[in-house]
């Protein structure tokens, strides 16, 4: 298993067309991305810089979520 860090709390997306969710980003890039507007690829593959945090119970991009709980699985 690698050494990735991914963040446990999903950032968010504001180039979803639909309703907002929020993607699961690797750990170390949240900060930097937050702070120098710098974009961030969640799971999924979604390229956006970050710029909301997600409240407890919000929406998860369920292709982040997915490959969240394959890599915790194996």
């Amino acid at each position: 298993m690698s050494e990735t860090q991914v963040l446990e709390s999903p950032a968010t997306s504001d180039t979803d067309t639909g309703p907002e969710v929020f993607h699961y980003v690797r750990k170390a890039k949240i900060a930097e991305s937050a702070v120098m507007g710098t974009m961030v690829e969640a799971l999924c593959g979604e390229i956006f810089p970050v710029t909301k945090t997600p409240k407890p119970g919000s929406p998860v991009c369920p292709a982040c979520k997915e490959i969240y709980d394959n890599v915790l699985s194996d």
